[in-house]
């Protein structure tokens, strides 16, 4: 028999599996390359080869489908200022008409895929500043100025928080504001160098309109996620950066020289991001990127300033009207891991607590603490042997963060084990006083010339200009040893060095003669800058003679050294033989 002929036109295919594309973004929104929300939603549609209506197909290609879906549920915009995105549950229907069928099919959102809620971006802003540094080399002078850009965030009140290393030695601070073309003069109100936060304030209430502040969340915890905001470098326009919090710990501040409760991220910080928020999940602010690690042996290693000491420096602020700094215990102490050792101080089996080696002459605590003294408690919370407490589940943290939660002026209770005695104290808290500063507080280096020898007071910025940022390593060595482990006897006292030697007739053989400290002035110790200039201006005898470490000494006639200074001022362009802060 014979087979039937096959009719002209293409073999007609089977359905198969289909999938639609929908994209979700703010209708509010110009373009989808928004800094707003923007995800995209993928369905599979499965359509059963029975369920599609049968007929006798018409030559040349099969029509298409039409596709039409409902509109995508709108992004809703809290007070708060944070996108929300639509809920996690959504049915869309789509209709395929074939011929004379309908077909119906649902699209419902995986709730496996949570959306994710977007912080709003207003708030962030860029920090302009002008530098103008001091020259230490020549500290009757100033350095060059200079121009850097960072980030920054409003807050309640008016006011913007970024890093303190941000407007160091400013001359000049503006902020602008996302998708604004204009620049706003900024004014500092405070800087704290040793938690690196500054908080600035802006008169023009043009720059407050349509702004709403940033709110703070809780503290959060390991492997939450995190998204820091904010202007960093290889771009003008702002910048999202998200990762996870891989680490909770007290940390080094590297601005400060101090060490703080601390947040490390894997999310990448770089240059201009600095005082940037960092925020959770739910668009709340948990600290402030400030640092990050450059290393050849670790990636993405960046650091955040959490909110509790965000909040110290706010709260410390609005007390106070003036930044009052994080107080210290002003003791060093040794770990009592060591059984012998805790024995041998008299610690029963149940008794925790670490042995102070030092005291600070200048702290309060020197009129209560004494060497070999154990330290049982803080505030009633116990200590343990290698000097941590409690924190959270889990985790424990060293016990110099419950003295940094206080403010400077408070008291605390103090339990110390003395001769197998608990005693309590009641103890006020204070500021760290070091022989070496660790930073000038924005005011201009103190000096002295006589006879071509300037005179200045050693602190680390002094030691950063001289010697680099590795200081720590290529600074004398007796610099060194004063600047880590020396204790100042008074609060007014200074290391004292001779920086340099100005070239003159009079001090020939003495030009060699470079950061070296001074010890004494006609044998009488010098104890700070000022009072070796006051000794020095106020001589009648024949003879100056400055005892040096290293046992040198220079001797100078008293008449021929001050008439030369004159000289050795107009030469060298110096407007006074000493400082401001010297003449009063």
């Amino acid at each position: 028999m014979e087979e039937p002929k096959r009719k002209r036109g293409r073999k007609p295919k089977k359905p198969v599996t289909g999938t639609m594309d929908f994209q979700l973004t703010n209708p509010n929104t110009a373009s989808p390359a928004s800094d707003d929300a923007l995800f995209t939603v993928t369905g599979t549609l499965e359509i059963p080869e029975t369920d599609l209506p049968t007929g006798r197909r018409k030559r040349g290609r099969p029509s298409k489908s039409p596709i039409t879906s409902k509109s995508p549920i709108p992004s809703k915009k809290p007070e708060n200022g944070v996108l929300v995105n639509p809920p996690l549950r959504r049915s869309s229907r789509s209709v395929l008409n074939n011929g004379d069928s309908e077909l119906v099919i649902s699209e419902r959102l995986n709730s496996e895929n949570p959306l994710k809620i977007v912080p709003s971006m207003d708030a962030v802003v860029k920090v302009f500043c002008v530098h103008t540094e001091p020259n230490f080399s020549l500290p009757w002078q100033r350095k060059r100025q200079y121009s850097s850009s960072s980030s920054g965030f409003v807050i309640g009140g008016r006011r913007v928080l970024t890093n303190a290393h941000s407007v160091e030695h400013y001359t000049q601070v503006k902020l602008k504001k996302r998708g604004s073309d204009s620049k706003y003069l900024a004014t500092v109100l405070a800087i704290g160098t040793e938690c690196d936060i500054a908080l600035l304030t802006v008169s023009d209430d043009e720059f407050w309109e349509g702004v709403s502040p940033v709110e703070f969340g809780p503290l959060p915890a390991l492997q939450d996620a995190v998204t820091v905001v904010g202007y960093p470098i290889g771009g003008d326009t702002i910048s999202v950066t998200s990762g996870v919090v891989s680490r909770m710990e007290i940390l080094s501040y590297v601005h400060g020289s101090t060490e703080l409760l601390g947040l490390q991220i894997d999310a990448a910080i770089n240059s201009g991001n600095s005082g940037g928020p960092a925020f959770n999940d739910k668009g709340k602010c948990v600290g402030i990127a400030f640092q990050s690690l450059k290393h050849e042996d670790v990636e993405n290693i960046g650091y955040v300033i959490p909110t509790p000491v965000i909040k110290h420096f706010i709260d410390d602020f609005e007390k106070s009207g003036e930044y009052t700094g994080f107080p210290n215990l002003g003791v060093e102490w040794q770990k009592m891991e060591n059984p012998d050792l805790r024995k041998a101080m008299g610690m029963s089996l149940d008794q925790k607590g670490v042995r102070i080696r030092r005291i600070e002459p200048t702290a309060p605590e020197s009129q209560f603490l004494k060497p070999s003294d154990i330290i049982l408690s803080f505030d009633g919370i116990d200590i343990a042997n290698d000097g941590t407490i409690p924190f959270r589940h889990g985790e424990r943290i060293g016990f110099s963060y419950l003295v940094s939660q206080k403010f400077t002026g408070e008291n605390a209770v103090v339990r110390v084990l003395r001769k197998s005695k608990i005693l309590s104290f009641n103890i006020k808290l204070a500021t760290h006083k070091r022989l070496i500063p660790a930073h000038i507080k924005g005011k201009p280096p103190s000096y002295y010339i006589i006879a071509g020898f300037v005179f200045t007071a050693i602190s680390v910025p002094y030691l950063r200009s001289e010697y680099g940022k590795d200081y720590e390593y290529d600074a004398p060595v007796k610099l060194l040893d004063k600047h880590l482990h020396a204790m100042a006897q008074s609060k007014d006292e200074q290391l004292v060095v001779v920086s340099q030697v100005l070239a003159a007739d009079i001090n020939i053989g003495y030009e060699d003669i470079v950061n070296t400290q001074v010890l004494a002035f006609n044998g009488k110790p010098v104890k700070n800058l000022k009072g070796l200039a006051s000794m020095v201006e106020t001589c009648n005898d024949e003879f100056l003679r400055f005892d040096l470490e290293y046992q040198q000494i220079v001797v100078l006639r008293t008449a021929s050294a001050k008439a030369a200074t004159r000289d050795i001022l107009t030469t060298n362009c110096i407007p006074s033989a000493m400082s401001d802060d010297l003449k009063t």
